[in-house]
């Protein structure tokens, strides 16, 4: 069940449209209706009525004349013209008639009378109504109109909800989290002892590795109501507002204990106060209103507060401590044998043939989070949904991890004769120094099809573990693998291209990590010159040194990266026939796999 709230408008600005519609309507309104209820005539047809006494009231004003019929049934209105005569001969024709009457009403009664006597009307009017609205809904005025409501989704116990079943890939996490399952079905075994549970516990980590599902799974397994709301959503325009959300969230949940509180993305509300001038009021009021109420309730109230959030170095300080989240929870990426049971959890829900092998699947998709793997599966049912089969196979599994990594492949992008030789000598100049250096991943699939990403080719390597750690001989050699396209390029025809660009952006971002944070440069030894912030959001870096340091740095770096590419040059000139051997059946073939590579590799 979802509860939501409609945003409305503040009171005062109820008072005001009323006012000024009042305003609208007494001004222009009521003129215009009745200009155009009067009909207007000349002096002549005035004078030539009065002589027929067809005339049955007269208003003589200082700029016009209004008059009806002697039955009353219409208004006339004319124009003043100088007439001495015109009182006499309107008494001989029987009309009553009258002149403009001078306002004799003080100024200050008039604006008492007009204008703050009807808004003292429409304000009381107002407060009554509002008293009433929030004596019926129990709340104050915001609470009225829905302020100050929390907004909380709230899911309720179900038979078919997540459990840590349809969680894969986050053992340590699970087990983290199944204390917590066991104190909301157990509470007293705890109290026994004295052990508090931790109020808060936080679960950080990078993007799609299934941090709400966690949450949702720690509910479904504690069988208890699961609050669920954003960090945005506490943020408001009005000051107090989110302060006054995070007091209804947190009794609404005290109503339902035990239950599970869950705040997505917290770093939007928890972010570090810095005490600037004219910093955002709303958000610290409503932290502060956050770290007042998880210290409002014990630790076994059986209320548990989870939080997600993807940059826990921006929590504000005070928010962390213990007291308040006690526990944080890492939910990283998942390892080889991860992937491979979340691959197993996601195929359960399309059907998949029974020779798929997932190992190899996730082997290839290295790196890939929760969402992603997700998304490989899906993509291979839609995949053999296209192809008008009923299940998907292996190859479907294999090319939805291409899609995911390098995008669909462009069926309109037709390369010249010229262009695609130089795309499979680049690719197999790539290969080629993989294969020849030791410590380096073996090479999966090498293709020079076009992709959606702007990828005119790729090769793929696939390591066949978990890889941990990497040495520096091993970094020289992805290094050296990086530069080996351009070496193909130069050496076969000696020229370059614009193709090495992302070779070119890899290459250099490992060597300036060699140097700045590796701690791998004789020179600077182990000195970090570079700190790394956002880490789980890609890793933003800035440098920490001086500008003779930088321009050190950045002379190391080319001079790295400068090594490996002539390293890379030597490897080439020397297997130059397998080179072209290679080239020439990937031109042909367009696609080739590693172990076709490797036999022309191994040729003697």
């Amino acid at each position: 069940m979802e509860v939501k709230n409609k945003p409305h408008k503040p009171l005062i600005y109820y008072y005001v449209v009323v006012v000024v519609l009042l305003l609208l309507f007494n001004f222009l309104a009521m003129p215009w209706f009745a200009q155009r209820q009067i009909r207007e005539v000349d002096y002549g047809t005035f004078m030539s009525m009065m002589e027929k006494k067809e005339i049955g009231e007269v208003e003589i004003e200082s700029n016009q004349i209004l008059f009806t019929d002697k039955e009353n049934t219409a208004i006339y209105k004319t124009g003043i013209v100088y007439d001495p005569g015109l009182t006499d001969r309107l008494y001989e024709s029987g009309a009553a008639f009258s002149g403009e009457i001078v306002e004799t009403t003080s100024p200050l009664l008039s604006i008492l009378l007009y204008w703050i006597l009807p808004m003292a009307i429409f304000i009381g009017l107002g407060q009554f109504m509002s008293k009433r609205m929030t004596e019926q809904m129990g709340g104050g005025n915001f609470m009225a109109f829905g302020k100050g409501k929390s907004g909380a989704k709230i899911y309720v116990r179900s038979a078919d909800g997540i459990r840590f079943d349809d969680v894969a890939g986050e053992d340590e996490a699970k087990e983290n989290l199944k204390e917590i399952v066991d104190y909301l079905h157990n509470p007293d075994k705890y109290k026994e002892i004295g052990a508090s549970m931790p109020k808060g516990i936080l679960l950080v980590g990078p993007p799609g590795t299934g941090k709400t599902m966690l949450a949702k799974a720690v509910a479904g397994e504690a069988n208890v109501p699961f609050f669920s709301i954003s960090g945005s959503e506490f943020v408001e325009m009005f000051v107090g507002m989110g302060a006054s959300k995070v007091r209804d969230l947190f009794s609404q949940a005290k109503e339902k204990a035990p239950c599970i509180v869950f705040i997505d993305e917290i770093d939007t509300i928890g972010k570090k106060r810095d005490g600037q001038v004219g910093g955002n009021d709303e958000r610290e009021q409503t932290l502060n209103q956050l770290l007042t109420e998880m210290d409002g309730f014990e630790g076994n109230a059986g209320v548990v507060i989870l939080a997600a959030t993807n940059r826990p170095e921006a929590l504000d300080p005070a928010l962390t401590r213990p007291g308040r989240f006690d526990r944080r929870v890492p939910v990283e990426l998942p390892d080889l044998k991860g992937r491979e049971e979340i691959l197993k959890v996601h195929a359960k829900k399309v059907k998949i043939a029974d020779d798929v092998d997932y190992s190899k699947i996730a082997r290839m998709a290295s790196g890939a989070s929760g969402a992603e793997l997700a998304n490989i599966v899906n993509e291979a049912a839609l995949r053999a949904v296209r192809d008008g089969r009923g299940f998907a196979a292996q190859s479907d599994l294999e090319e939805s991890v291409e899609v995911v990594i390098a995008g669909y492949q462009k069926k309109n992008a037709i390369l010249t004769d010229h262009e695609k030789k130089i795309v499979a000598y680049h690719e197999i100049g790539h290969a080629l120094v993989a294969a020849a250096q030791t410590d380096s991943a073996p090479v999966q699939k090498i293709t020079i099809v076009p992709r959606t990403s702007g990828a005119l080719g790729y090769t793929m390597q696939v390591e066949e573990g978990n890889h941990y750690l990497m040495s520096k001989e091993e970094i020289e050699n992805k290094i050296a693998t990086y530069t080996g396209g351009r070496a193909a390029e130069e050496i076969v025809f000696g020229s370059v291209t614009t193709g090495a660009a992302n070779d070119i952006e890899q290459a250099t971002r490992l060597a300036r990590a060699m140097i700045t944070r590796y701690g791998m440069s004789e020179d600077f030894g182990m000195v970090a010159m570079e700190t790394v912030t956002n880490q789980y959001l890609g890793g933003d870096t800035s440098l920490s040194c001086s500008a003779q340091t930088q321009a050190e740095i950045d002379r190391q770096v080319v001079a790295l990266v400068k090594k490996q590419y002539e390293k890379a040059v030597s490897i080439l000139t020397d297997k130059r026939d397998k080179l072209d051997m290679a080239a020439k059946v990937l031109y042909e073939r367009e696609t080739i796999t590693g172990e076709e590579f490797m036999k022309i590799f191994d040729q003697s």
